[in-house]
């Protein structure tokens, strides 16, 4: 099996057929299944799975990813929820996907052509979930997501699904050199934006 090849079964909880195995590195490693639901309030959206991630079968499960405690820190969670809680955040109304579900030890082994497939489809989960909002975990995504050369923090203009807001937070990578109080500033700020619309 190559590395973009489909296996019999669709990623579970996807609206689109997509592979739910790849091979990395001799490894046939599973993607991550969508975590979406209809009737979100709130959707995240990532480059593309680690492959630690998809080993452990759960969201954001990097050593060093701070995605979890930047939930709490902000108030879209009532607490730090642990990588092995993901799927409670559809408790709260919020779901989690990848641009691209193939899992990669880097989000530069990601091809363009499977970036503009990811968008069609993120495209589709928009549609069948209807979140109020859309928020990108880091402004590569966004970029590639909609097509622009710059973007700032936060609320954004040009809208890559129709009928959504969308906006822009640090990456939670450890990889992202931001200091940790300048990303929660933006994860709160995500949560200020949440609480109006839902006035």
């Amino acid at each position: 099996m190559t590395a973009g090849s489909p296996s019999v079964v669709a990623v579970p909880h996807s609206p689109f057929a997509v592979p739910e195995q790849f091979l990395v590195d001799g490894e046939t490693v599973r993607t991550l299944p969508d975590l979406i639901q209809p009737g979100l309030r709130l959707l995240f959206v990532g480059f593309n799975p680690s492959v630690r991630a998809a080993r452990l079968g759960h969201y954001y499960a990097g050593r060093n990813n701070r995605f979890w405690d930047l939930l709490a820190a902000s108030g879209l969670t009532p607490r730090r929820f642990h990588f092995e809680e993901d799927r409670r955040l559809l408790e709260l109304g919020i779901g989690v996907t990848d641009l691209v579900k193939r899992p990669t030890r880097s989000a530069a082994e990601v091809s363009a052509a499977e970036y503009r497939d990811g968008v069609r489809r993120l495209r589709g989960i928009v549609a069948e979930t209807g979140p109020r909002v859309v928020c990108y975990n880091g402004k590569g995504v966004y970029l590639l997501a909609s097509g622009l050369a710059a973007a700032p923090w936060g609320e954004q203009v040009t809208r890559v699904a129709p009928g959504v807001t969308d906006f822009v937070v640090p990456s939670p990578s450890g990889l992202a050199r931001i200091p940790f109080a300048v990303k929660a500033r933006w994860y709160t700020e995500l949560r200020t934006l949440m609480e109006r619309m839902e006035g």
